[in-house]
């Protein structure tokens, strides 16, 4: 009787997925993660790379350089992240004021919960990228201008609508994102955001104390007679 002879079929080479935008993609959420818990200078392309998955060419095939890398993080991470935590919520409420009250009090009971502080993504990075390229600081210093702007943009339309007439848009915006700034370094080096509220209640208290001193100066010169031309 003669046997079988049984052939094993050959296993089919693996298709190689190309997805350049999914690889592009998963190098920024490393980098974006690594730059914000390590610090840019603290992570080497070896362990972006390691982290990532992925071989030097492909790194380099979408960031030429670790500098072209951290500027992508800044412009597409970060700005994102604060067009999503502060601008849209602001530009979204009912006033400015409230806007930035929601704000602080929403990313306190966020961290509460979270039981952590990473600090501030934007706030993160310019501590330590600002002074080292000026490629860095305008990037940036344009994230900061943009916040600002939707901040004050946004307190010129309730003065439009009658209210606010004796708060200076652009102060109370350079003072909410500097309350914030530091209320988030602040709670980073405590590990406590309790702190996020005690700056907003400066901050109200601030706010508060502009527009009724604007308010009575604007009364004042109401009342003040003309003088009369000698």
């Amino acid at each position: 009787m003669s046997a079988e002879l049984t052939v094993q079929p050959k296993p089919r080479p693996r298709k190689r997925i190309n997805d350049p935008e999914g690889m592009r993609k998963k190098v920024l959420d490393v980098a974006e993660v690594a730059f914000q818990a390590r610090g840019y200078h603290a992570s080497s392309l070896g362990d972006l790379m390691a982290a990532a998955g992925v071989s030097g060419g492909a790194l380099h095939h979408h960031f030429p350089t670790k500098k072209a890398l951290a500027l992508a993080v800044i412009d597409e991470r970060v700005a994102a992240a604060v067009e999503e935590t502060w601008i849209a919520p602001v530009l979204a409420a009912a006033s400015a004021r409230e806007g930035v009250r929601a704000v602080f009090e929403a990313v306190a009971a966020e961290l509460e919960q979270q039981g952590f502080v990473r600090g501030c993504p934007l706030n993160n990075l310019a501590h330590e990228l600002s002074l080292a390229d000026p490629d860095f600081r305008l990037a940036l210093a344009g994230i900061f201008a943009g916040w600002r702007r939707a901040i004050s943009d946004k307190l010129r339309a309730d003065q439009q609508a009658g209210r606010e007439e004796g708060t200076d848009p652009e102060r109370f915006a350079a003072l909410a994102v500097a309350a914030y700034s530091g209320a988030m370094s602040m709670a980073k080096t405590a590990q406590d955001a309790s702190v996020l509220r005690d700056c907003l209640a400066g901050l109200e208290r601030s706010a508060l104390s502009s527009l009724q001193g604007g308010l009575a100066a604007r009364r004042r010169r109401r009342v003040l007679p003309r003088s009369r031309a000698l």
